[in-house]
């Protein structure tokens, strides 16, 4: 399972001009889901996105010291299988990919966990499977990746 983290003073999610989810300050998450993922694999990813530290605290000088939990932030979802693809020369493949109906309930679940672990308010998602315009103002610009197979 692979997440890119962006730092987002603001973000959304529209379908055919039409608004899906938004959020302020925040965290939008691009997930890929691999053929090979498990529970294990959301467990890592739900726990590093919460715990991570990639914003100050306005009492100190110090920076990277307060996690999303700490905020009350939110955090926009978008699943996105392009992240679990390999370059065959020019074009890419995506046989490494979870299927589209087994990643749809692997993904609500991975949803479910990270609203169930921090606020289900403050977890957006944007529309499974369809075609998405994802707007974010980058704070920093601050960009993460995680890949559940490689830290584990």
């Amino acid at each position: 399972m692979k997440a890119i983290i962006q730092r987002v003073a603001k973000a959304s999610v529209t379908v055919s001009d039409e608004l899906i989810s938004s959020i302020q300050n925040g965290f939008c998450v691009l997930v890929g889901i691999s053929r090979e993922d498990t529970e294990k694999d959301i467990d890592y990813i739900v726990r590093k996105l919460l715990s991570i530290r990639l914003f100050e605290c306005q009492d100190s000088e110090k920076k990277w010291t307060k996690n999303i939990v700490d905020k009350d932030f939110e955090i926009l979802c978008v699943s996105q299988f392009t992240l679990q693809s390999t370059l065959k020369g020019t074009k890419p493949d995506f046989h490494q990919a979870m299927g589209a109906e087994q990643s749809k309930d692997f993904y609500d679940r991975f949803l479910q966990k990270l609203r169930k672990d921090f606020k289900e308010d403050n977890i957006k998602d944007g529309k499974f499977g369809a075609m998405m315009q994802v707007h974010i103002q980058n704070d920093g610009p601050v960009t993460i990746i995680l890949d559940s197979k490689k830290e584990q």
